[in-house]
């Protein structure tokens, strides 16, 4: 696969506590260089990334993150304070303690909210696959299938664990029409992303890739 494929799809990702403006700054640098999908980056940041790069490069927020325990009203407030600060992309955490106490339609509704917060933006929601049974995972595909949300993605990269190729392929399987997959946490090689994408993932979401591309100069003379 083309190592521009690859990075078509990378929402390159930078959600450390400890990340500086300094440091977000270059991967919107290397997102415009590389044509990365998106750059994902922390709330606060949003608004100076927007000043900062335009239109040129897609802006991708977290809602509710990492845990997913916030109220609704609290991760609906911080859709559209995203929203309005520039932000295109919305990667929100579902609760999952809800989920596990069968309480599927909480989980729908807080999604409907969100997604009615962010109209005519991309909507991804975290499950956080790690955490679930299998049977929790294909309920999350048709609650996310539901809800209006634009895809379903497996992981925060903060729990135990992130995305692996046979939650990619359950997924696949499961999801409804139109819902699309993102696979993030732990993507750590040229050879996985390639897996995941022939697996049925639309989005990678991972600080790894473009540093290897730098690092191994794969974008050829452009890179120059």
């Amino acid at each position: 696969m083309d190592i521009k494929e690859i990075l078509a799809k990378c929402d390159h990702t930078l959600l450390k506590q400890e990340s500086t403006w300094e440091e977000v700054r270059t991967i919107l640098d290397d997102a415009k260089k590389y044509h990365t999908a998106s750059v994902c980056i922390s709330p606060c940041f949003i608004k100076r990334a927007k000043e900062y790069a335009g239109d040129e490069v897609a802006l991708c927020t977290v809602i509710g993150f990492p845990n997913g325990t916030h109220t609704t009203a609290s991760k609906v407030y911080e859709t559209e304070d995203a929203v309005k600060n520039g932000a295109d992309e919305i990667d929100m955490v579902i609760n999952i303690g809800e989920l596990k106490a069968g309480r599927d339609e909480y989980v729908l509704d807080e999604i409907k909210q969100i997604r009615q917060a962010c109209p005519g933006k991309i909507l991804k929601v975290i499950i956080e696959t790690c955490l679930l049974t299998d049977d929790e995972k294909i309920r999350m595909c048709d609650i996310v299938t539901r809800s209006g949300a634009d895809y379903i993605k497996t992981s925060t990269g903060f729990s135990t664990n992130g995305a692996t190729f046979e939650d990619v392929e359950l997924f696949a399987k499961h999801v409804g029409e139109g819902v699309k997959i993102k696979a993030a946490g732990g993507i750590s090689s040229i050879e996985d992303a390639e897996r995941f994408i022939e697996l049925g993932a639309s989005r990678l979401g991972t600080s790894r890739i473009v540093k290897i591309v730098k690092e191994q100069g794969l974008w050829g003379d452009q890179d120059k």
